[in-house]
């Protein structure tokens, strides 16, 4: 059984790595959480509570 170089393992390696971050990289950055129409709500009402009434 022929050996490979340890070039070839090392380009091998490198090309793989690099596919797998590109791979998670444009799973991460696909994905666009939705906000539902109360939570935005809820929060500013939140927001308005915190101001101080002197």
């Amino acid at each position: 059984m022929p050996q490979m170089a340890p070039i070839g393992w090392l380009s091998l390696f490198i090309i793989f790595s690099i596919a797998f971050v590109i791979f998670n990289m444009m799973n991460y950055y696909s994905f666009i959480p939705s906000m539902p129409k109360s939570n935005l709500i809820n929060k500013t009402h939140s927001m308005n509570s915190l101001n101080w009434k002197w």
